[in-house]
């Protein structure tokens, strides 16, 4: 295990200082960049028959690191904790119902769409893939990843309210995902199709339980935190809060992502003003601020890297086109056109529709989903899908939301 994170840190610091010194890319996108830049390097040159050594270590060490366990089960309590700290909930508050219906019925509603839409195109291209795996696919594909969204945003410019909306939706919606996924994924593994109330009591059972648990754990911590004042343990007991809260989720069989975010919500802004001196706040933020970058980086070297585990062919690539092209159709179609017909509802500026259709963006969550569907030609071929879409959405849109949000806010829809 030292070994494995040994190496790890050691390949993102060197990407990371290559991306920074040579690139100048934003570092999460960067280090994903050269990561797969440096992955297929390695496929290149192997197939050439050199460097046959170096792609096989690459590939022992991706399989031996469980992607969907060490991101689901370790980064994303503490990434999600890190980025809700620093949202004012008092800004939410005033988007509440926006930021809730996008994040529930907006994901809902994409799992469907994409689902019956990959099922009815790939046909057109002489491939198929089960309902209940387009489904999945939906499912998984749908969320917006907040590790993605909140790294890539701080630098796009957008307006603050539009920004917030955007941001609160990227952490609650993968919660709402997850549960819908595990769902379809449940009723996979029975053979047996759910009914709309055994869904529904299971979404309110994990993503109400998760947010009422966060609420208590965040209370609890708040308390703890303003029965003292030292810096050391009061950061130290962010950080038990969120690993055991997470941990304590799971076997409670609620949302520990939604868990996390409430928690955070709570911490950083009551915690923040009423229980915690100068010298904790500055020491506490720059604890989570320097973890998330930390995490942030490591977490995209390895969605670069795990490229090499995608057994890729022309008619993946193919079915890849679609699936990117009915992921953004069913972006639009389900928060960018319900946001640019409701513009005085949802109280945003112009433009919004077009940034938050393409400030959808995916990333690790989507793929730790796809890696852990059950071995067979059917998960090979929804990884493929997803890791396509998933580098289309960080390099493609990531690289563009800049100059999406500059023209779509300068001027009227």
């Amino acid at each position: 295990m030292l070994d494995i994170v040994a190496t790890c840190l050691v390949v993102t610091a060197l990407l990371a200082y290559v991306n920074h010194r040579f690139v100048g890319l934003p570092t999460t996108i960067g280090v994903m960049a050269t990561s797969l830049v440096f992955s297929l390097t390695l496929v290149g040159l192997d197939a050439m028959g050199v460097a046959h050594g170096l792609r096989e270590y690459e590939e022992s060490l991706l399989r031996s690191i469980d992607f969907s366990e060490v991101l689901m089960q370790g980064m994303l309590s503490l990434l999600l904790f890190a980025g809700a700290l620093h949202v004012d909930i008092s800004e939410l508050k005033a988007y509440r119902w926006q930021v809730g219906g996008l994040a529930i019925l907006g994901t809902l509603a994409s799992t469907l769409v994409v689902g019956f839409g990959m099922w009815l195109a790939l046909p057109l291209i002489g491939q198929s893939l089960p309902l209940h795996y387009c489904l999945l696919f939906g499912a998984l594909i749908s969320p917006t990843d907040p590790i993605a969204v909140m790294g890539i945003l701080k630098s796009a410019g957008a307006p603050k309210n539009l920004e917030l909306v955007i941001a609160g939706e990227s952490l609650f919606n993968d919660g709402v995902g997850v549960v819908v996924f595990s769902l379809l994924l449940g009723a996979l593994a029975s053979g047996s199709t759910p009914t709309p109330g055994q869904g529904l009591e299971l979404l309110l059972h994990e993503a109400g339980g998760g947010l009422v648990f966060g609420l208590v754990l965040g209370y609890i911590t708040f308390g703890l935190l303003k029965s003292m004042d030292n810096y050391q343990v009061e950061v130290l007991l962010t950080l038990a809060a969120v690993t055991g809260g997470y941990a304590l989720a799971t076997h409670l069989h609620v949302s520990g992502p939604l868990a996390m975010v409430v928690a955070g919500l709570m911490i950083g802004n009551h915690g923040r003003a009423l229980a915690m001196s100068d010298t904790t706040r500055r020491y506490l933020d720059m604890f989570w601020e320097l973890l998330d970058e930390i995490l942030n980086a490591v977490l995209f070297v390895l969605i670069g890297m795990e490229v090499l585990l995608v057994a890729f062919s022309a008619s993946l690539l193919v079915a890849a086109l679609v699936a990117v092209a009915v992921t953004l159709l069913a972006r639009a179609l389900t928060v960018g056109l319900p946001v640019g017909l409701l513009r005085g509802v949802f109280n945003l500026p112009r433009g919004a529709s077009k940034v938050l259709t393409w400030g959808g963006l995916r990333g690790g969550i989507s793929v730790a989903l796809a890696l852990s569907l059950p071995a067979g030609p059917e998960r090979d071929m929804v990884l493929g899908l997803t890791y396509c879409v998933v580098v289309f959405s960080i390099l493609g849109q990531g690289l563009t939301i800049g100059r999406v949000v500059r023209a779509a806010t300068a001027r009227p829809d």
